[in-house]
């Protein structure tokens, strides 16, 4: 039987693309296998997948393949020292898994680490570039534990294309080039700001970033990978641990993260969270992700008005999703955090009853509210009479998600992250450390004294946005998997995808291709240049406070099984998304 393997990279900088397609045919003389599909924000990642797919490896094991790439070649966005969640959907069983690799503070965090001396919140970037907001790092655990459970190839054989790449150099990509012109003045170039090693790996000898195409070489990350390759636990508990809590407790603002630390971290599997929606199933993570946002979404749509047919062309249909991103978002923030240290009413934000009530709130008035805060508690399995500090997380953007459907068509939908742009721009083994904690809520308590959920506590997992999703059909089969970066974003990012899909009747690449737009709060940004002028005037016109930003900049990546029973990726121009075929 002859297959063809099809990869088409989208390559980008800023929101400008193009494209370029890639067909090769190979003869093969085994039995038929099911189409097979990779999704990721770069084509060393995309083609590190398919090789393992090509090989008999299960979706697991390419995702420890591309993740190992990404931290190589996409390092503004994650690495094998950051966090990330799965969602694995197996065929056989029809069982949704979660896989919870959230980094954790250290014992030694204290709830004020990020105040000054006034009580003031400690200014972003200081945050950010310090030793105190790198947290114990969770993907590689998770990765060994979900490889442990799904995995079919030698844990070891995972990392040769990454090796490779680290030993004789990758191309600086449009975007990492990008990214090193825009945010290069916050990596440390002095000892007195902070580690260099940042800063001599990607500048010349003049200070000027290393140009679009340089060829990068990473040795130290190379060393890396033959230790991890070997074992996995060697991370936690050798030299690399030793040499992250090192690096973490340098000057200036130095953390508490200690070797032991990161050799108690371990990785949790969670049961994931779904919400019927329609006739199908939409299921994610459970908290510490902020996954229970978009189901509420969905939900809310649900229960809404109905979305007229002009779909994306009718403002009234904006005004409806914006109205649910403001619902949700309200509640999220308020009531999401660690569960082993928190309270929350998870079932009763996903109730029906609930949803319906916050449905009703969305109005066609020519001046829509801004929602506050609803009650779930009066629709879950245990009250509670405490009141919630109002939060005072900021979310920053620099994460990554791919997809992945195997030969079996087991499915996996990941989101990796190591928190901002680079981290906190500190390095070791060739691998940036995650600036996770500043995830947390810097403040502890609100104006009124009310304890703020997502407050910075000792061994505690800091909120996250990310939110790798995984829709189920009917009858339980695989449907769609989608998931994008973007901080806070990343919500709306992703209820985009599936409301282009299922509200509106789009193709996943179309979409994708839907202007972004985030409502959280009073404020409903809508990203310029994709959005027609015509809607933003009409939002406007609607009440709502609009900002056309620039910022929109999300990454999705989507996969979708048609009635056919063959799959449909989506790729995302805004970065440099690759979709491959097998």
């Amino acid at each position: 039987m002859n297959f063809r393997i099809w990869v088409l990279g989208v390559f980008s900088a800023g929101l400008l693309s193009c494209s370029a397609e890639e067909k090769q045919t190979e003869k093969v003389t085994d039995t038929p296998k099911q189409q097979a599909m990779v999704v990721t924000a770069n084509p060393h990642a995309t083609k590190a997948g398919l090789d393992v797919l090509r090989a008999g490896g299960s979706a697991v094991d390419a995702a420890i393949a591309i993740e190992a790439v990404l931290s190589l070649v996409e390092p503004q966005s994650s690495g094998l020292a950051g966090g990330a969640f799965m969602v694995h959907f197996d065929s056989e069983t029809k069982k949704l898994a979660v896989y919870d690799g959230r980094e954790s503070a250290p014992s030694g965090a204290t709830a004020d680490m990020f105040l000054l001396e006034n009580g003031d919140s400690m200014p972003f970037i200081q945050a950010k570039n310090s030793g105190l907001s790198t947290g114990a790092p969770g993907v590689l655990a998770m990765l060994s534990m979900a490889h442990e459970e799904q995995g079919t190839l030698e844990w070891g054989s995972l990392f040769s294309h990454a090796s490779k790449l680290a030993k004789e150099g990758f191309e600086i990509s449009p975007r990492l080039h990008g990214m090193l012109v825009r945010f290069g003045k916050y990596i440390p170039s002095t000892p007195e700001q902070g580690p260099t090693d940042a800063y001599e790996y990607f500048f010349d000898d003049a200070g000027v970033a290393h140009p679009e195409g340089y060829l990068l070489k990473n040795p130290e990350y190379a060393k890396t990978l033959e230790i991890i390759a070997k074992d996995p636990s060697a991370f936690y508990h050798g030299e690399i641990a030793k040499d992250i809590a090192a690096m973490v407790q340098q000057e200036p603002r130095a953390g508490s993260l200690t070797a032991e630390d990161i050799a108690a971290y371990k990785p949790v599997k969670r049961e994931a969270l779904c919400q019927d929606y329609r006739d199908t199933q939409i299921c994610g993570v459970p908290p510490p992700s902020s996954w229970l946002a978009v189901g509420m979404i969905m939900g809310i749509l649900e229960n809404g008005p109905k979305p007229t047919t002009a779909g994306p062309s009718d403002p009234r249909n904006w005004a409806i999703l914006a109205q649910a991103q403001q619902l949700a978002y309200a509640d999220r923030d308020q009531f999401i955090a660690d569960p082993d240290f928190v309270d929350m009413p998870i079932k009763g934000m996903l109730n029906k009853e609930y949803l319906a009530s916050r449905a009703k709130l969305i109005s066609d008035r020519s001046t829509p509210l801004t929602y506050a805060v609803g009650n779930p508690w009066a629709y879950n399995d245990t009250p509670s009479d405490q009141t919630a500090g109002i939060d005072a997380t900021q979310d920053v953007h620099g994460t990554t998600h791919f997809v992945i459907v195997d030969t079996k068509g087991d499915v996996v939908s990941m989101t990796a992250t190591v928190e901002s742009i680079f981290g906190t721009t500190r390095m070791v083994g060739g691998m940036f450390l995650n600036n996770q904690l500043t995830d947390f809520s810097f403040q502890h308590t609100d104006k009124n004294g009310n304890a703020i959920a997502n407050a910075v506590a000792p061994n505690k997992r800091p909120r996250s946005s990310m939110s790798p999703s995984i829709v189920l059909d009917k009858n339980g089969e695989f449907l769609m998997a989608t998931g994008s970066p973007g901080g806070n974003n990343i919500i709306a990012y992703t209820v985009k995808t599936m409301v282009g899909v299922f509200e509106w009747g789009l193709d996943p690449q179309a979409a994708v291709d839907l202007p972004n737009m985030v409502a959280r709060g009073k404020t409903v940004r809508l990203e310029k240049g994709a959005t027609p002028e015509a809607i933003i005037s009409a939002m406007k016109d609607l009440g709502f406070d609009v900002d056309a930003s620039r910022g929109e900049n999300s990454g999705l990546s989507v996969i979708l099984r048609k009635p056919d029973g063959t799959l449909e990726g989506a790729a995302d121009k805004r970065r440099e998304g690759v979709i491959g075929v097998l």
